[in-house]
């Protein structure tokens, strides 16, 4: 197998250390496209790990992610941070050891509008989309995020929820959704992760994804429960962030900041044993991811 690798458009030297934090330095600019490797072939790469850059021809070792999900490594006792995005001199880039979260729909998932199902990808800001309620709310934003299988490892494994396996018919078709994404279920906020049961609702394979995937997000007024191939599911909810993003300068330069919202009056459960026992019985047994 030959080993995995990701091209970068952008390289910045940064200033800080990993217990304050980084800013972009002043070595900021384009590489021409260098890439970071992996020297195994597992097709992953944790914190900690050690990798090939091509612009310096030479290891250097993974040692976090900023904000949006970029990779940062250390060489000697300098630390750079490489993304397909300009870097701003100054800008602190969120560091984190952890990775980013990830809320999103995968393309084609079928939105509920007044008019019919609509790809998420389709959608635009201002469209309307139907709550579950059946109110008609606009769009405020879409946001789109690319998730690298080098970098993200299990993040980038979407949870596939088959048609039928919440009940009642739904999703009426297989649905497929990032493992932190909430779906609605009982009054409950459920993370799509804690659903699975190994035959109807399961985490795909690394093996199977491409180098990376491409997810979205609806975002409307409020923290609404939308309908997603006919299921209730949550809309964006801001405490995760939009700076992982691959479009967060879209929302800035349309809105100015970031601004937070009030999550829906609903239990939020992130682990299978959180479930409670009737639901668990109806969904089938919990299964190791």
């Amino acid at each position: 197998m030959t080993p995995a690798r990701e091209t970068y458009a952008y390289l910045a030297e940064l200033t800080g250390s990993p217990e304050t934090g980084f800013t972009v330095g002043a070595f900021n600019g384009p590489t021409g496209g260098s890439y970071l490797e992996e020297f195994d072939t597992d097709g992953t790469a944790s914190v900690g790990e050690r990798l090939y850059y091509s612009a310096f021809n030479f290891p250097v070792t993974l040692e976090g992610f900023s904000a949006a999900g970029d990779p940062v490594f250390r060489l000697s006792r300098r630390y750079y941070l490489v993304s397909n995005s300009p870097l701003t001199d100054g800008a602190n880039i969120g560091f984190t050891t952890t990775g980013t979260y990830a809320f999103c729909f995968a393309p084609g998932t079928g939105i509920a509008t007044p008019a019919g199902e609509v790809a998420v990808e389709r959608l635009s800001i201002g469209d309307p989309i139907l709550t579950a309620d059946g109110r008609s709310v606009p769009v405020r934003w879409i946001g789109r995020q690319t998730l690298s299988k080098l970098f993200a490892g299990d993040r980038a494994r979407p949870v596939l929820i088959r048609a039928g396996a919440l009940g009642q018919g739904l999703p009426h078709r297989d649905l497929t959704v990032t493992a932190d994404h909430g779906m609605i279920l009982d009054g409950l906020v459920i993370n799509a992760g804690a659903l699975v049961n190994g035959t109807t609702i399961t985490r795909l394979a690394l093996s199977v994804l491409p180098a990376s995937v491409t997810n979205y997000h609806v975002e409307t007024e409020a923290h609404d429960v939308i309908l997603a191939h006919g299921a209730p599911t949550e809309t964006f909810i801001s405490y995760a962030g939009r700076a992982a993003f691959d479009n967060h300068a879209e929302y800035l330069a349309l809105y100015g900041a970031d601004r937070g919202m009030a999550e829906l009056p609903l239990p939020r459960i992130t682990c299978a044993r959180q479930i409670p026992t009737a639901l668990r019985i109806r969904l089938g047994p919990p299964h190791a991811a």
